[in-house]
């Protein structure tokens, strides 16, 4: 099996997951959200989907942090895994999140993902318990060994409490057990290191939007990304011109985007995003707890900087249409 078929590089989605409220969703008189939250928004899904696609995303990575995976049930993961496929319909890849306290638990994640019609996991360290490398390297292999799937590894220490090694990334590589890596350990130094180490098969993705950018010059394949859900077209071409050589066009889309990546991450994400998408109308800012909307602060830095960011998504979108018509 290819290690990562259908997957070489570019801008990947970290995809919310669209709530709704319902009159179930809110306890009476005090108005405060069910412990269990609103309830998923699968047609907005599809549509926030189709319009990743549409613009160009190299992937959709759904039910990660950005997801809310911690706050969905099995069930509610299979949905939204089920409902990516089907509107992707083989045009991208969908990748799903398989994050769990425990092994046994990711294993079952897996397997409901590959039911789902998903085409690879996305496989990060389980959260709290701290394993050691050895435990990091059994925990992956299990999910691997299980779902026969190809598998994104995720590196986030800050999420996870626990880093990953090069050394234990590189011997995940080797023994075929992953393909791919998204990067959130923030050493901008790493992808030649790991490329030294595990050869130039493995597939390095950038976890940060700020230094997607300083990332692919390193060496990266491209970035999964929470700013492509509000500007996929810019996120997409950011990557093409990197790869086209345009360094003058890299250089504009690299700054242009740069306030929105840091609006996007004034709180917690995936707390600014959520508030972002509900500004341009394409979804409810709904999150579940403990997360909590968006401060007026956060928002109102969002309102500056998305007339821009917006400007120049659709002028890419027309000269897109028009590459294509051409």
């Amino acid at each position: 099996m290819t290690r990562f078929p259908g997957l070489r590089g570019g801008s990947l989605t970290a995809l919310v997951t669209p709530f709704r409220t319902g009159i179930r969703d809110w306890l009476p008189v005090v108005r405060l959200p069910m412990p269990d939250g609103p309830a998923v928004d699968l047609p907005v899904l599809a549509r926030l989907c189709e319009r990743q696609i549409e613009a160009g995303t190299a992937g959709l990575v759904v039910c990660g942090s950005t997801g809310e995976a911690a706050s969905l049930s099995p069930a509610e993961q299979r949905d939204v895994i089920a409902t990516a496929v089907r509107v992707a319909r083989g045009r991208v890849p969908v990748i799903a999140g398989c994050a769990a306290p425990a092994t046994a638990g990711a294993v079952a994640l897996a397997h409901e993902a590959r039911r789902a019609g998903a085409a690879a996991l996305l496989c990060a360290p389980p959260p709290y318990v701290k394993p050691t490398q050895e435990g990091i390297f059994a925990h992956v292999r299990a999910v691997s060994h299980a779902a026969d799937l190809p598998v994104m590894l995720y590196d986030v220490p800050a999420r996870t409490g626990t880093a990953i090694s090069d050394e234990t990334v590189a011997r995940l590589f080797r023994d075929g057990l992953i393909g791919a890596l998204k990067d959130a350990a923030g050493d901008l130094s790493r992808p030649p290191r790991l490329r030294a180490l595990a050869g130039e098969g493995l597939l390095l993705f950038s976890g940060d939007d700020a230094t997607a950018a300083a990332y692919r010059a390193m060496g990266g394949a491209g970035c999964v990304s929470v700013t492509a859900n509000i500007a996929p077209a810019l996120c997409t071409q950011l990557h093409a011109a990197w790869e086209e050589r345009d360094l003058t066009a890299f250089a504009r889309l690299r700054d242009l985007l740069d306030p929105l990546h840091a609006a996007l991450f004034a709180e917690t994400n995936p707390i600014p995003v959520k508030a972002a998408l509900e500004q341009l109308g394409l979804c409810d800012g709904l999150l579940r707890l403990p997360l909590t909307r968006a401060g007026s602060a956060t928002r109102e830095r969002l309102a500056r900087v998305l007339g821009p960011a917006l400007r120049a998504e659709r002028a890419e979108e027309r000269r897109q249409r028009y590459a294509l018509a051409g």
